[in-house]
């Protein structure tokens, strides 16, 4: 392989910088294989990167850490949730520490920020968090084991139109994810001839619901989407049953997100019978979820594993399955296409990696927020079976 350079351009500074990568040569099958995994472990969004590395940490207790001859090593990274860190933590992980895979990425700009380091070093990039359906084609070497805004959102959006909800207002944070969520809804909720009442979008920064929330009392509609991420998602969730919406008849639906398993019970009573749709919740029904659950623990035990968690877990399925496949001899593009295609059982349920949008083909789940002994879970009741990355059910 040939030896690659290219520069960087920090406009606001008017510096330029010059990296060199070279792409790993041949390696013998008994050399070590690194993963690098880059998560925010401190900062807003810690909870995120602790979920996606318990889960990988669980992957490798139930699974060793060898592979086709191969020891696999991972070697951690804090972003501290910050896309100049990420970026510059993927070039030291590929430069200084040799890695074969870099992995994690708790949001969509760190992941954008992250991809033309992985196509100029032919690094394999696997998403464990950042969930914009497009981000996958910022870079060839992409690979995601989360799920995606779009394939979420696609689950409750049918619901509602199949549960007699005709008017709803969407409140969705003002950035990509939300405009993705927002226009994912739309056009499943309008197809089956719902309306709209009004579309909030809100920022993202200190944000307070309350007067976005007595609009929607206001209005009276049937239904409220929500996409919000995990702890904003919290916050609302309190405030939806400060304001009365639920006494006023107002139902809480929405992406997975704002019923996070990792701090549902933080909610209490407001929570109750909220609905939501996503790829996963704690309270699935499986023996391979239960030992995932169990195992988990040891390397979190302050939480519960939650949508992060397994994706973590999995995104380390999919490297060993491919290691496998190629007989631990893959790297760089080669390795990206030995996992596509690759299925295998997840605590999830079954999933598969779609070969043209390198997401998961997964179940959707539709969940209602219900306490269980004294505890609220996202307890499932039915299932869009294997929809793919633009919420397509395949």
């Amino acid at each position: 392989m040939k030896k690659r350079f290219f520069l960087r351009t920090l406009v606001g500074a008017m510096a330029v910088a010059a990296i060199g990568f070279q792409a790993p040569q041949v390696r013998a099958a008994e050399e070590p294989f690194k993963v690098g995994l880059i998560v925010p472990m401190t900062g807003a969004f810690a909870s995120t990167g602790r979920q996606v590395y318990a889960g990988a940490q669980a992957y490798m207790e139930h699974h060793g850490d060898t592979v086709a001859g191969r020891k696999i090593e991972i070697i951690l990274k804090d972003d501290g949730g910050v896309a100049a860190n990420s970026r510059k933590l993927a070039q030291e992980l590929i430069v200084n520490d040799d890695v074969d895979v870099i992995a994690g990425f708790g949001l969509t700009p760190i992941a954008l920020a992250v991809a033309p380091v992985a196509t100029e070093s032919e690094t394999p990039m696997v998403i464990m968090a950042a969930q914009t359906q497009t981000v996958t084609n910022a870079s060839p070497f992409i690979t995601r084991t989360s799920g995606t805004i779009k394939q979420v959102t696609s689950g409750i959006a049918q619901w509602a139109v199949e549960n007699d909800i005709k008017t709803a207002v969407t409140l969705v944070p003002d950035y990509a994810p939300g405009y993705e969520s927002e226009e994912s809804f739309k056009k499943y909720f309008l197809e089956g001839g719902g309306k709209i009442l009004e579309e909030i979008r809100v920022p993202m920064r200190n944000p307070d619901f309350a007067p976005f929330l007595q609009r929607v009392r206001d209005m009276k509609p049937d239904a409220l989407f929500v996409m919000l991420p995990a702890g904003p998602g919290a916050a609302l969730m309190k405030q939806y049953g400060q304001r009365g919406l639920a006494e006023a008849g107002i139902k809480l639906i929405g992406h997975g997100a704002i019923t996070d398993d990792d701090n549902l019970n933080e909610g209490g009573d407001a929570a109750m019978g909220a609905i939501t749709s996503d790829y996963y919740s704690n309270n699935h029904d499986s023996e391979l979820n239960r030992k995932f659950k169990e195992t988990y623990k040891k390397f979190d035990p302050t939480s519960r594993a939650n949508f992060f968690g397994v994706a973590g877990y999995d995104g380390m399925q999919l490297i060993y399955e491919a290691l496998k496949k190629s007989d631990g001899k893959a790297e760089g593009m080669a390795l990206v296409d030995a996992m596509k295609g690759l299925s295998f059982e997840s605590p999830r349920g079954p999933v598969t990696l779609d070969p043209e949008y390198r997401d998961f083909i997964q179940n959707i789940y539709m969940r209602e927020v219900k306490k269980v002994g004294d505890e609220y879970h996202n307890v499932e009741f039915d299932v869009v079976e294997n929809v793919n990355a633009v919420g397509e059910a395949k």
